[in-house]
């Protein structure tokens, strides 16, 4: 059923003409394709002429704080969460009962691509689906605005005039911030990843890593991102035997956290973890960087990064940072955020180790290629170490580029040739500005 914008008793025409309706889902979604597409609708438009309101729908790989990271962009006039969602989807009424205008867009950036055609008719306003890989309804999507020219060529003849290639807004994400930080001693980022799954392995491995490192290469500096969704203390669990089993699987490395006096001042405050080693991997928490670019001149610093997958080896790659992708499958049952029916059987109560295991040992016999660069560009550019890792393994193959570091070279200047050229955010605004032309 539509809205009824003109029986709303608190809809303003006057003080916020048009709605712009972001829909979004993950974090990876949020933090690369939302993020620079708010500063630039804001940039463009201005504080007050246009209302930006995020709405979130559930996601296989959310931690459950994507409305708060939503909230912390202060282009963002309005968020909901995902578990409201589907009340808003049937019948169009949000937690906090929303009023909309009577004219307004809605932007698809994460999610089912049914939910815009939904939303957009519901509403009445136009529509406009950024699209990575596929385009779907495309009969009942007023504008598209895609990544590559594939998916132009695999439109519909007669939808093909709404298509308009933007590139890749992850690699605009990443590229905005100018700003170039250089390090004197070489430095290994460490991303671990978000999600209990990855960090229970990822944090015991990637510290005995370090320890190895350090003793081949004293002057070697390391440094972890933190996650928007974690603290400190939060990290510091999976370097704990007691609070996380799998650490004796990944080569019984343990960590300690350590964090600076609360009466410091913040520029002087660093947190860090010590591995039982010896060696200390310095926490950079969301907002040292500043709160508009989180982490990328702490990511410029680095020589090299150790990471899992996701969205966070798409920054990487914009940034053309060498990487290492590592999937570990120690703990068999880890992974499981899987989409659809095998994520849910994954996650069921009591059976669902027993299920991960089956997915996972039939997925690693399929699997294909697993970094953003390496999809990009259908063949391996960085290397993924993927089943049973110990330290000693990914200690060799960090060796090998920095005893080579023409590789590390060859990696970055083939990272910056795929990445595309920078600006699909403001291209992408340009679209919804010429929908809004149309409105007014």
């Amino acid at each position: 059923m539509p809205v009824n914008h003109t029986n709303n008793p608190i809809s303003n025409d006057v003080l916020t003409p048009i709605d712009i309706l972001i829909l979004s889902n993950g974090p990876g979604e949020l933090s690369t394709w939302v993020k620079p597409v708010v500063q630039e609708l804001r940039q463009r438009f201005g504080v007050r002429e246009y209302r930006i309101s995020v709405v979130l729908s559930p996601c296989p790989n959310a931690s459950g704080q994507e409305g708060e990271i939503a909230r912390t962009y202060p282009e963002v006039d309005r968020v909901q969460d995902a578990t409201h969602f589907f009340p808003f989807l049937l019948w169009g009424k949000t937690a906090a009962r929303w009023d909309w205008r009577s004219k307004g867009i809605v932007l698809f950036l994460g999610g089912d691509p049914l939910f815009p055609v939904v939303l957009g008719r519901r509403l009445g306003y136009k529509t406009v689906v950024y699209a990575e890989w596929e385009t779907l309804w495309t009969g009942w999507i007023d504008r598209f605005a895609v990544m590559k020219q594939k998916l132009v060529d695999n439109a519909p003849i007669n939808d093909r005039h709404k298509f308009v290639v933007v590139g890749d807004l992850m690699s605009s994400s990443a590229v905005e911030d100018k700003t170039i930080v250089k390090s004197i001693n070489p430095v290994i980022g460490l991303l671990p990843g978000s999600k209990a799954a990855k960090l229970a392995q990822g944090v015991p491995l990637m510290c005995e890593i370090a320890d190895q490192l350090q003793s081949y290469y004293p002057d070697l500096k390391f440094v972890l991102p933190l996650a928007p969704t974690l603290t400190p203390e939060q990290l510091a669990q999976f370097g704990d035997p007691d609070q996380n089993p799998i650490v004796a699987l990944m080569g019984g490395m343990t960590a300690t956290l350590h964090r600076s006096p609360p009466e410091l001042p913040s520029e002087s405050a660093k947190d860090w973890l010590e591995t039982s080693g010896g060696t200390i991997i310095e926490l950079k928490i969301l907002g040292d960087d500043g709160p508009r670019t989180p982490h990328y001149n702490t990511l410029r610093r680095c020589t090299l990064c150790l990471t899992t997958i996701g969205a966070n080896t798409a920054e990487l790659g914009a940034l053309a940072i060498p990487m290492i992708i590592l999937l570990p499958t120690n703990q068999l049952d880890a992974m499981r955020a899987w989409n659809g029916i095998p994520g849910i059987l994954a996650n069921l109560p009591g059976l669902g180790s027993l299920f991960a295991k089956a997915i996972n040992t039939i997925a690693l016999r399929k699997i294909g290629l697993l970094a953003w660069p390496n999809i990009w560009a259908g063949r391996s550019i960085v290397p993924e170490m993927v089943g049973y890792l110990t330290a000693e393994q990914v200690t060799e193959k960090v060796r090998s580029y920095f005893d080579h570091p023409e590789r590390l070279e060859a990696m970055k200047k083939e990272l910056r040739q795929i990445r595309g050229e920078p600006g699909a955010a403001q291209k992408l605004v340009t679209i919804v500005e010429e929908l809004l032309n149309e409105l007014t």
